[in-house]
């Protein structure tokens, strides 16, 4: 019999999987009810109302699963759960369709003046002039990240006879094509699309992605939507573009700050706004409860769970012999997600030296979800990478290689995209830790933590130089340079690490400097 805490509210419906099973005990009470207890419990099921915080695991010490009744996991320290032996899950699939419809019902209200009609109304008015709308039918979309939800709005947007375009790092022509949405980059989008609606987690590359810039790039008379992530559109950029009559109009349902004490957004009669309510249907609450429910009750009897967001417990022996190579791993990843800007095919890993007599599998699950969690709207680590990996239509294979390049133990990845192959070779030396000594055929010496500077080159007199003349006059200082080049004359890289972040300006001061090929920040 395994004894479950249910302490946030949850409908008997949603709980259905594990009230039917004789194997289960099920309480249903907040956590500070049941602190005598805590240590009896196999199982917690949450929703945002609970903290899962070291604290709480410390004390439930049988604790074996803790489910989120959702897709965010802010609420639960997951190091913490790891670190036990706990698997962490939620239902990452269940608010999908809730979202997606509430986009499209936003987007259709907006076009149609609906709210401000409603209230025109409310106050006895009949203004039909006033409102007059625009048709969805013959407009272009435009879907900024297209996983579950961008791909759900496509359906749906097809269907009202719209066209759509899509910006993701991710979408292959081959799958756009499936898809039957045009895949294009970002300026593109901004120059076709008539409505943009934004579908990605909010990270350092996509804050702000719709500022005073690139908002003017749009087309004149465009509508923004965003029910992802607050912050993803500058509030007071986009209040300046709707004043300025650039932007039509904008629906919001996510804001920086929750709930919005931006008074000059908010009473904005172009914009309408919801408070947070994508996943709030009564449909998704329960799928969500439900999905969990089925898989506390699978992993309690010892079956595979398939939204896990950590690793499984190691044994002491295979976990001191992974180690030394997982932060290598996951920082290769990462790396190269960040260098590799075009649309990705296959990823292909290889292992010589040392590091082939070990179970690779787990370091190459480390390495995708380096890769893939800066560019997705959910939660990714090694358990579940390779699933969202192929959900992406990536690729991926791994192999044993003799090709080690004189070091003791080696990792090379091998990024094909549509028009561009990113190579990476990593070693772990036990003096110095992980080191990363190849980037596409230079090579190179660097430890890959921290804040970075990539920048390929012409190998000419003066280009190090006014790089560092640059940094010095804005008071940047170098932490450390590591130089590589194949021959006298030809392609250079540089990799640099500053003790925190250049800015924007710096950065864009130092893309101005003649023989930059490119230049990419990294944060590692």
């Amino acid at each position: 019999m395994y004894k479950i805490l249910v302490s946030d509210t949850m409908s008997a419906e949603g709980l259905a999987p594990l009230l039917k099973s004789d194997k289960v005990e099920i309480i249903q009470k907040k956590v500070d009810e049941v602190q005598d207890s805590l240590a009896e419990f196999d199982a917690l099921l949450v929703r945002s109302g609970t903290q899962v915080t070291e604290e709480l695991v410390e004390q439930m010490t049988n604790l074996k699963i803790v489910a989120r009744a959702g897709v965010g996991v802010d609420n639960i320290d997951i190091d913490a759960a790891t670190k036990r032996g706990i698997v962490v899950i939620n239902a990452p699939d269940g608010n999908t369709i809730s979202t997606a419809e509430h986009t499209f019902a936003m987007m259709a209200s907006l076009l149609r003046n609906i709210p401000q009609s409603v209230s025109s109304v409310k106050d006895g008015k009949w203004e039909r002039k006033k409102y007059q709308g625009a048709e969805l039918y013959g407009k272009t979309l435009g879907i900024v990240g297209m996983g579950r939800i961008g791909g759900e709005l496509a359906k749906r947007a097809k269907a009202f006879g719209m066209s759509v375009a899509v910006f993701d790092p991710f979408l292959t022509q081959a799958r756009a094509q499936k898809l039957g949405v045009d895949a294009v980059d970002f300026d593109g989008l901004l120059e076709v699309a008539d409505i943009i609606t934004v579908h990605t987690p909010l990270t350092k590359d996509t804050k702000g992605l719709f500022n005073k810039e690139t908002i003017a790039k749009a087309k004149k008379g465009v509508y923004l939507i965003n029910c992802a992530r607050g912050g993803i559109i500058d509030e007071d950029a986009l209040v300046e573009h709707i004043e300025s009559g650039h932007v039509s109009g904008a629906a919001l349902d996510v804001f920086v700050t929750e709930p919005p004490t931006n008074t000059r957004l908010i009473g904005q009669d172009h914009i309408i706004t919801t408070p947070h309510l994508g996943a709030s249907t009564v449909e998704a609450q329960l799928n969500v409860a439900a999905s969990v429910s089925e898989e506390v009750l699978q992993f309690l009897e010892g079956q595979p769970v398939k939204n896990s967001l950590n690793l499984p417990t190691l044994s002491k022996e295979v976990y001191e012999k992974i180690k030394p190579y997982y932060e290598l791993a996951s920082s290769m990843g990462s790396l190269v997600s960040q260098c590799m800007k075009v649309p990705v095919k296959e990823i292909e890993l290889r292992y010589g030296g040392s590091i082939a007599d070990l179970d690779t599998t787990i370091l190459t699950r480390t390495l995708l979800a380096g890769f893939i969690r800066p560019r997705v709207d959910s939660a990714v680590n090694e358990v579940n990478a390779a699933m969202v990996t192929k959900q992406r239509g990536i690729a991926y294979g791994e192999k044993i290689t003799s090709d080690t390049n004189g070091y003791s133990n080696s990792i090379k990845a091998i990024v094909h995209g549509e028009n561009a192959t990113f190579t990476i070779q990593g070693t772990f030396v036990r003096e110095y830790g992980p080191r990363i000594v190849n980037m596409n055929g230079f090579d190179i010496d660097f430890y890959p933590n921290g804040s970075l500077l990539y920048v390929q080159h012409t190998d000419r007199p003066g280009v190090i130089g006014n790089v560092g003349h640059i940094l010095g006059e804005h008071e940047v200082n170098i932490a450390t340079m590591q130089v590589g080049r194949k021959e006298a004359g030809g392609e250079a890289i540089m990799m640099l690490s500053f003790d925190k972040p250049i800015t924007d300006d710096v950065y864009n001061e130092l893309r101005k400097i003649d023989d930059i090929v490119s230049i990419n920040k990294i944060e590692l």
